[in-house]
């Protein structure tokens, strides 16, 4: 059978739908930001931004960006009523003093134990990228990781063990990728859904670590 990568907007739309009403959300730079464009209107979720925002809304209309408004990804952003903006230094103490629900990151690798990378590949041309990820992955209380199930090069990004400099260790709690949705238990990793036409020995062999399987397609 044949099957359809997810698109990131789909990656994203798929994220939102977990996302429970009154939850305080960190959304990382990259595929995590388009969440926002997703999350129904009939939820209040309160999105945090690391450079120092809460409760911003969608990109504005074409012509009515404010430069000052702006989340960490430098993307113009809209705020919403009773929203507020803060210093550097106070959003960092929200997100190491555990008040976030859920953060949303982006990946290099995920191992089967739940631990992250994705600040650098260690390539010695590689530009690190830190960032908040660290405290994100240590201080919220859940992590969501949105990724390719595979790099470029077809080699899996979630493996075994981690083969790139460490975010944190065993923060990762459910994984989305552009095949499937993972969840990251004590017994190992449970797929939970695929993509439709994708058998699971299919993807089986698209991983660097043994999957347990739970699914149910989805996106069909």
């Amino acid at each position: 059978m044949s099957y359809t990568k997810l698109t990131r907007d789909q990656i994203a739309e798929r994220v939102a739908q977990d996302i429970p009403d009154g939850a305080y959300v960190n959304l990382g730079i990259g595929l995590p930001t388009k969440i926002s464009n997703y999350l129904p209107s009939d939820k209040d979720v309160f999105l945090h931004s690391e450079n120092g925002l809460l409760a911003f809304g969608p990109p504005p209309a074409k012509g009515e960006e404010d430069p000052e408004l702006i989340n960490a990804g430098k993307e113009f952003v809209t705020m919403l009523t009773g929203g507020s903006f803060f210093h550097h230094g106070d959003s960092f103490a929200m997100m190491r003093g555990g008040h976030l629900d859920i953060a949303v990151l982006g990946a290099f690798q995920v191992a089967e134990n739940g631990d992250l990378a994705n600040w650098h590949t260690g390539a010695p041309d590689a530009i690190p990228a830190v960032g908040g990820a660290m405290d994100l992955a240590v201080g919220a209380k859940k992590v969501f990781i949105t990724t390719d199930h595979v790099t470029k090069q077809g080699e899996p990004k979630i493996v075994a063990e981690l083969t790139y400099p460490v975010t944190g260790k065993k923060c990762v709690d459910r994984i989305y990728t552009d095949l499937c949705v993972i969840d990251v238990t004590a017994d190992g990793l449970k797929v939970i859904e695929k993509v439709d036409g994708l058998s699971f020995a299919e993807l089986q062999s698209m991983t660097g670590a043994t999957l347990i399987d739970a699914t149910q397609t989805f996106f069909e």
